[in-house]
């Protein structure tokens, strides 16, 4: 006579079905990404946030201590301006043929667009004064009147203005030097700069701001450090916040 199987006591039997379950999850979820392929994106995408935050921060490197340092001298100028301005005067004779065209220049743009400046060389008369007096910087403004013609030049810490007589074509020129604390000073204002000394004020901007996003996205990836960073992040953007609420008229 066979003997029956021994029944499977209770606890077996929920280790069984437990085990049976497991199976049959592992079989639903077959289409979806397994765990190691999404962590290797995850290390991908964070040696490459290391890498850009890295270089990026080395790359803009002297910029950012450029205008870090600089925004300190345009806010405390009684710290730096013991310096003193230097002015040079010179005189001299342009040709009085340059004064007084009797053909108009065509308009080139709103600084010869007066009936008066139009009579004037303007070309000549820069190019005279940059190779006597060694001008730099860039012209301001060209203009004329029936006595007298006024030209200027601007450039970072530094200004030119002559005063030419129209008939007889003597002249004046004194140009200023206000020394190197503002001649990086109106660096970092882009004033009389150019423009390609603003597109690298542009680009600093840019390098700066991606600097500091890819910094708070490697934080995500640091356990240890996220919550307390993030929090960090925060009350130092509402200290600023608040401060401009508070102190700022």
């Amino acid at each position: 006579m066979s003997k029956s199987s021994p029944r499977p006591s209770p606890s077996a039997a929920k280790t069984l079905a437990s085990e049976a379950a497991a199976r049959r999850a592992v079989a639903n979820d077959s289409s979806t990404p397994r765990p190691h392929h999404i962590r290797k994106f995850s290390n991908r995408l964070a040696a490459f946030m290391r890498w850009l935050h890295i270089y990026l921060s080395l790359f803009g490197l002297f910029a950012l201590l450029f205008f870090s340092v600089t925004g300190i001298t345009l806010n405390h100028p009684d710290w730096f301006f013991n310096e003193a301005e230097k002015s040079v005067q010179s005189e001299g004779k342009i040709n009085p043929a340059w004064l007084r065209l009797k053909s108009p220049e065509p308009v080139i743009d709103s600084q010869n667009s007066d009936d008066e400046t139009r009579h004037v060389a303007r070309l000549e008369i820069v190019e005279f004064l940059r190779k006597t007096h060694a001008v730099r910087g860039a012209l301001s403004e060209i203009k004329a009147d029936d006595r007298e013609c006024t030209v200027t030049f601007k450039g970072p810490g530094y200004a030119a203005d002559a005063f030419i007589d129209r008939d007889s074509g003597d002249y004046k020129i004194t140009q200023t030097y206000h020394g190197f604390i503002a001649v990086i000073n109106d660096l970092h204002k882009g004033r009389d700069t150019g423009t390609v000394w603003s597109i690298v004020i542009d680009l600093s901007a840019v390098v700066m701001t991606l600097v500091s996003i890819t910094g708070v996205i490697i934080l995500f990836w640091i356990k240890r450090r996220r919550v307390s960073g993030m929090i960090t992040a925060l009350v130092g953007t509402i200290v600023v916040l608040f401060v401009i609420w508070r102190w700022v008229p």
